[in-house]
């Protein structure tokens, strides 16, 4: 079963016309949603970046969206893949209708789908950085969809190269992100530090979940233009989205610092605050 333009739907009766605009033009965006003990988790966060994605696309998102009426399908269909306790919902966004460049309406179609899924592995990453492709900096690298084949590419990468993941580089060199997380480290003074947005990294839901909840226990948090030699300074390095913290212990061939005590604490801290 699927959701799509909040009818339900058997997988098998989905039909997609061929001018469908995410096909031919990826005119839209995604979101991916944790479903965690029968709850949306950060849905305030992700309605916030949708309304961001639709500002940006000019699209015009129908009123469920903001209602209770979306949230409410979203958990029937996680309950009817077994997705009720922990799982992972994606929506998918797309502009209807036809049209080349210049499309014939604002409007949108929508998808969504579920899967159940496992808590994130504790052990530590093993990454590159990544030499194919660079992020770049738009009105739309803040969400995901329209720049995914630059993802998809640094994931050829790091399965040609046995990483566990990459760390994306903008054109000047500073760090960005990695392929589906954004990017955090600690310094010996207690700050806590991530890529600025002008590196074109996405503005993760988590992300904004740490910085807000960071500040209010009065830890310094700073958005920088800073390049990967810092990472071999810190006291802590991690990776984070939706799906949770992980610590990353190698960069290439250079060993980092991983402060297990620290980054479980942190952790604690965050996930008491959230819920």
């Amino acid at each position: 079963m699927l959701l799509y333009n909040n009818q339900f739907l058997p997988v098998q009766d989905l039909k997609l016309p061929i001018h469908n605009r995410a096909f031919q033009y990826n005119d839209g965006f995604f979101e991916t949603v944790m479903v965690v003990d029968g709850n949306l988790r950060f849905w305030r966060d992700h309605q916030a970046r949708m309304r961001e994605a639709a500002e940006a696309l000019q699209l015009a998102i129908p009123d469920c969206f903001w209602s209770g009426e979306l949230e409410e399908n979203l958990l029937y269909l996680a309950r009817q893949h077994n997705s009720f306790k922990i799982g992972r919902l994606k929506l998918k966004v797309w502009r209807s209708g036809g049209g080349l460049y210049t499309p014939q309406t604002n409007e949108i179609e929508w998808l969504a789908t579920a899967e159940p899924t496992q808590a994130i592995p504790e052990a530590g990453l093993t990454i590159g950085i990544c030499q194919g492709v660079r992020t770049c900096y738009s009105s739309l690298s803040h969400f995901k969809g329209p720049h995914a084949p630059l993802y998809v590419l640094a994931g050829i990468e790091k399965r040609n190269k046995g990483f566990d993941d990459m760390l994306l580089l903008d054109a000047q060199g500073h760090l960005a992100e990695l392929i589906s997380s954004n990017l955090f480290w600690l310094n010996d003074k207690g700050d806590l530090y991530t890529p600025a947005l002008e590196t074109g990294c996405v503005n993760g839901i988590l992300r904004r979940n740490i910085l807000r909840w960071s500040q209010q226990q009065g830890i310094a948090v700073r958005e920088v233009l800073a390049k990967p030699e810092e990472l071999l300074q810190a006291e802590a390095v991690f990776a984070a989205n939706v799906t949770g913290i992980r610590g990353i212990e190698y960069l290439d061939e250079n060993s980092l610092k991983v402060n297990s005590e620290w980054l479980q604490s942190f952790k604690n801290g965050l996930v008491l605050s959230v819920g």
